[in-house]
């Protein structure tokens, strides 16, 4: 998706100091985007979100709920006038929660980049390119990726920006012949 730098996987909402995938707390599973906001605005991010999973249904658990960490009070905003859109479109009551951003805890590693590690020829490209899993994670290339491959973003996007990307040529094909891209 155009605009998005990177993306990290970890656990946020609750009170225990640093947790873990084995010792949550009252934490919840998220994902923290990094944007340009010069070149996607929030609320198009928000609308990927709501299309992304069933906003009435109750969250089962306080890991896996469903929820929208806001940072100030335009992001609030702008939650709450797309959560008011979707509820009026669905004719249903809205249960995701807009909640006040808390601290941001990243996950293990083996969480990271889901998409791109089940691929271990470009996973290996990347690997030679940043030996730290630190500079993996908050790699833009590996997020652009990692999105790619779980199928965020067209055919022309991915033209675009594939010579950016770091990958040898034969991982430029692997990722054109394999991402599900829309308008192919």
């Amino acid at each position: 998706m155009e605009g998005v730098i990177r993306t990290r996987v970890g656990y946020s909402g609750g009170t225990k100091p640093s947790p873990a995938y084995r010792s949550l707390g009252d934490h919840t599973e998220t994902v923290q985007i990094d944007y340009d906001p010069a070149r996607i605005t929030y609320e198009l991010l928000l609308n990927v979100f709501w299309e992304s999973h069933d906003p009435t249904e109750r969250s089962w658990s306080k890991q896996y709920r469903n929820v929208i960490f806001y940072h100030n009070d335009e992001q609030k905003r702008i939650a709450e006038k797309t959560r008011d859109r979707i509820a009026a479109q669905l004719g249903r009551q809205v249960r995701t929660e807009i909640v006040l951003a808390s601290t941001f805890y990243p996950a293990e590693d083996y969480h990271q980049k889901f998409h791109l590690q089940r691929d271990p020829v470009l996973t290996a490209e990347y690997d030679a390119i940043y030996p730290d899993m630190k500079d993996f994670v908050n790699s833009t290339a590996v997020s652009r990726v990692n999105g790619y491959l779980g199928g965020f973003g067209t055919a022309a996007q991915l033209k675009k920006e594939i010579d950016s990307l770091g990958l040898s040529p034969a991982g430029m094909k692997r990722l054109l012949d394999g991402a599900p891209l829309r308008n192919r």
